[in-house]
């Protein structure tokens, strides 16, 4: 079970959910786990090729340090092709779960 922060985390007084940043994901794939060698000045639309086993460690460590579990489809691991669409992907994603966090409708714990 994952024990990243949420959105209702910051209103209980504890930290607020760190955001994704394209940063933030050249740091990741820095992981010699997921894509060894990466360098520092990789350009944010140069071309980028995971491997499933790769991409599989990278959604495990985004799961552990940012409690974000994605479940991407074929098309969108087909869209993986850069390190700002793979960004754009999670980053969106965390955005849609806090949306759902705190909305009413969502159908969260955090319905009223």
């Amino acid at each position: 079970m994952s024990t990243g922060a949420t959105a209702s985390d910051a209103r209980e007084g504890e930290p607020a959910l760190s955001l994704l940043t394209i940063d933030t994901v050249r740091e990741l794939l820095a992981d010699r786990k997921i894509f060894p060698g990466v360098p520092d000045e990789l350009g944010e639309d140069t071309e980028l090729i995971l491997d499933s086993l790769g991409l599989v460690w990278l959604l495990h460590v985004v799961e552990e340090r940012f409690g974000l579990v994605v479940e991407p489809t074929y098309e969108d691991i087909a869209g993986f092709t850069s390190l700002r669409r793979l960004a754009d992907y999670l980053c969106a994603a965390q955005m849609d779960q806090a949306d759902q966090a705190v909305r009413p409708d969502g159908g969260g714990p955090h319905e009223r």
